[in-house]
């Protein structure tokens, strides 16, 4: 019997998603199921809503809930991790506040930036846990990751556990073919593309929709329709914030990027700057988005999980997450592709060996294997090697417990530098290092001024 360790399955929504499409697999839907958190309550409600949830569905599966990690991953074939260190408060409001005091402005903060270093910083020492739980307790199995920062979790952990089986999972490639052949009037299922890079910053290589017998080029109607204002740029997924960001780089780079607008405008220079405030109105980019979506999705998924909690049946509608595809095909040995950020041992020749990049990725039996994609344009190459520096350095902080890198990493972010000098990049790290306290591993810890 296949076991599915879910570790962090008090976010109760997101664990109906994954396991809701687990279960809707005949090869899984006799599945054990290990959910764990370690907020007891939440770890209740999530249960009782995938007992619930089998049961409509009419599966076999068993349902264990429990806040003991190693009791979870003891035996499991299959390792889902979606937790966050330190949580929207007081964590994510740290990574704003502060550096909101010294005039660096951010949307996301969860993936590079100041923001992005801060949360690998807290978060990656409790991965390396879990991947020193599965050496002991299931050495084969496969760790499927949907913490950010994706990137810099990816790399580190292949860095110090390189025979646990992982990949980095988001839905940010998919999606924004969602979005695309939404703009162009088309259905996605007409769309063939092939993208590549790093996680949210890789680019649509060649995008292409059915045409009679062949496949037709959709980017000079990207290019003509945006250039035209046919195109309609309002974001699916975020109303606040149309895809201006991503249109206006692809007419710069020739490439649509696989990131929304929101999280690309802080991974670049070029769009938020203190002292042009134009550029954030005409590009209508949403400063300090992501915690006014915590606080929107802490009242949405509360009164989900209530619905669900008191619904007497729960339907489940297949989402288009990556983690049943691949437990599915790894069990029957149905292949599948799907995009995954994995360790690069040249699969993107041009990027750092061992970096994290986003590659489509073959899936059966054989478990993962991913592809080689050697023609990255060299201008989006070095476009990627601007985060890339980030990601490495802070991953080099965790792995050496050397303070002086987080600095290093912090100079070299593209925003971040961008708006601030080094001397205050210095003392804005050490204050949210001595702001996040106990949540920081001990070797990076600064004390408060008396």
């Amino acid at each position: 019997m296949t076991k599915i360790a879910f570790i962090g399955a008090g976010s109760t929504v997101f664990m109906k998603n994954l396991i809701g499409d687990a279960l809707l697999r005949p090869a899984l839907a006799d599945a054990q199921i290990a959910l764990m958190d370690i907020d007891r309550a939440r770890l209740d409600e999530s249960a009782l809503v995938a007992r619930k949830l089998v049961a409509s569905l009419g599966a076999g599966a068993t349902v264990t809930a429990t806040t003991d990690r190693r009791a979870a991953l003891d035996g499991a074939d299959f390792v889902i991790l979606a937790f966050q260190i330190g949580g929207y408060k007081p964590c994510t409001v740290t990574d704003f506040e502060i550096p909101k005091a010294y005039g660096l402005r951010q949307t996301i903060a969860d993936t590079l930036g100041i923001g992005g270093i801060m949360r690998g910083l807290r978060t990656v020492p409790h991965i390396w846990a879990v991947a020193e739980d599965m050496r002991q307790l299931c050495p084969n199995a496969l760790l499927m990751n949907y913490v950010n920062p994706m990137a810099i979790n990816t790399w580190a952990l292949t860095a110090r556990y390189p025979d646990i089986a992982q990949v980095g999972l988001c839905h940010s490639v998919q999606g924004t073919a969602y979005e695309l052949a939404r703009d162009l009037g088309l259905d996605v299922a007409d769309l063939r593309y092939r993208a590549a890079g790093i996680n949210h910053m890789a680019f649509y290589l060649s995008l292409e929709a059915r045409d009679g017998a062949g496949w037709r080029d959709l980017y000079p109607a990207l290019r003509d329709g945006y250039r035209a204002g046919r195109i309609p740029l309002e974001s699916h997924w975020n109303p606040r914030c149309p895809n201006l960001v991503r249109y206006e780089v692809m007419q710069h780079f020739g490439h649509f990027v696989t990131e929304s607008s929101e999280h690309f405008a802080e991974y670049v220079p070029w769009f938020i700057k203190s002292h042009r405030p134009d550029l954030v109105e005409q590009f209508r980019i949403p400063l300090d988005e992501y915690p006014k979506r915590c606080e929107e999705q802490i009242a949405a998924w509360s009164e989900q999980a209530d619905a669900l909690k008191s619904a007497p049946r729960i339907e489940h509608t297949a989402s288009n997450e990556y983690a049943a595809t691949i437990m599915d095909s790894i069990v029957t040995g149905t292949p599948s592709v799907i995009y995954g950020n994995v360790a690069n041992d040249g699969f993107i020749p041009q990027l750092p060996q061992g970096a994290a990049v986003e590659v489509p990725t073959l899936v059966d039996a054989n478990g993962l294997q991913p592809t080689v994609v050697s023609d990255l344009p060299p201008h989006l190459v070095a476009l990627m090697r601007t985060n890339l520096n980030v990601q490495d350095l802070t991953v080099q902080a965790l792995l050496h417990e050397d303070r002086d890198h987080i600095y290093h990493a912090a100079y070299l972010d593209p925003h971040t530098s961008a708006e601030l000098d080094l001397r205050q990049i210095r003392a804005l790290v050490d204050d949210l290092l001595a702001a996040h306290g106990d949540w920081m591993p001990d070797w990076c810890r600064v004390k408060r001024a008396a």
